[in-house]
């Protein structure tokens, strides 16, 4: 009997005790839920950052496309207002011609008569208050005699022999005035242009 029940009592306690190895491991797959609950966390700070990456990236893009519209509008203005005040004084350069036509004539006629004077300097006087009025807009003339020629400001209507001393392709003589309004050209200036004579061929070999 005193065997019986020892025996017993070591089955049951047997049963009852657990291992070692039991108790170090993992309960109903404990581990694998703790990591994917970290990812769950992790992936939602992730796309966050992505978002907010993309977000400014985009407000940039629309930020510089507006600099770059508002830089073009601008020089458009900038533009339109040149253009519209260049068609107005285009139209009154032909006054301006007749006024300085008319001083020319009045200086070569070299009359001595009073009154013919004090209409010359009235004329003068009109000349002068008109094209600085005009140069206040901008308008600039362009230079001509003593200058080379330039076909992007001068029209060539002839050309002369140059004088000794002068260099071919300069211009001697300006037929009509030219204007141009900042870099924008109203009326090219008609000239002469002078032409230096060719060399003989004698005076080349020597």
């Amino acid at each position: 009997m005193a065997e019986e029940f020892s025996e017993e009592k070591d089955e049951s306690l047997g049963e009852s005790i657990p291992s070692e190895a039991s108790e170090n491991e993992p309960q109903n797959g404990e581990g694998s839920v703790n990591g994917s609950e970290t990812e769950e966390i992790q992936d939602p700070l992730t796309q966050c950052v992505e978002e907010l990456a993309a977000e400014k990236d985009q407000r940039l893009r629309v930020a510089a496309e507006f600099a770059n519209y508002r830089r073009r509008m601008e020089n458009q203005r900038a533009d339109w207002s040149l253009r519209a005040k260049a068609n107005v004084i285009r139209t009154l350069l032909p006054i301006l011609d007749d006024l300085e036509r008319s001083l020319t004539a009045a200086a070569e006629a070299e009359s001595e008569d009073n009154a013919f004077s004090s209409l010359q300097s009235g004329i003068n006087l009109v000349f002068e208050n008109f094209l600085s009025e005009l140069e206040k807009l901008g308008l600039k003339r362009i230079q001509t005699v003593g200058v080379a020629f330039d076909e992007h400001l001068h029209e060539a209507v002839g050309q002369a022999p140059a004088p000794e001393g002068e260099e071919d392709g300069h211009i001697l003589y300006e037929s009509q005035a030219g204007y141009r309004l900042g870099d924008l050209v109203l009326r090219h200036a008609k000239v002469i242009v002078g032409i230096a004579p060719a060399v003989p061929a004698e005076a080349d070999a020597q």
